[in-house]
């Protein structure tokens, strides 16, 4: 439903008074959780580097428990930038008949991938076999 020309200079308004506080901006800003998983994507592809550095360091000096450490910090990295995305990317707040509701770990099932894979095959169209 769009909305009124006097609602639209309302919001417009506001938009720009909100705009010009930069107390306010800043505060939105850290309490925003894209800003917050961009910076632990960002921190994540700096140690990807950094253990990419110490297996190079660790090959060329013949330093294998140093090349090894250097792999597992890249492995590190990697799976925390993962974990960080797949946070960024789902949200906290899902809508459920009109009311929102927080999710939470335990809201998620507990079952493993075969419990998930024998879901799924159950929960299939009765046509495809």
């Amino acid at each position: 439903m769009p909305l009124s020309e006097h609602e639209q200079r309302l919001f417009d308004q506001i938009e720009r008074s909100l705009a010009e506080d930069p107390k306010f901006a800043s505060a939105v800003r850290a309490s925003d959780p894209r800003f917050h998983a961009r910076r632990r994507l960002l921190i994540a592809a700096f140690v990807i580097v950094l253990g990419l550095g110490l297996v190079v360091y660790g090959t060329v000096d013949q330093n294998t428990p140093l090349g090894v450490a250097g792999f597992v910090v890249m492995l590190g990295a990697a799976a925390f930038a993962m974990q960080s995305r797949r946070r960024s990317q789902a949200p906290d707040l899902k809508s459920v008949g009109g009311t929102a509701t927080r999710r939470t770990r335990s809201s998620r099932k507990s079952g493993g991938f075969l419990e998930r894979l024998e879901d799924r095959w159950r929960q299939r169209p009765e046509g495809h076999r």
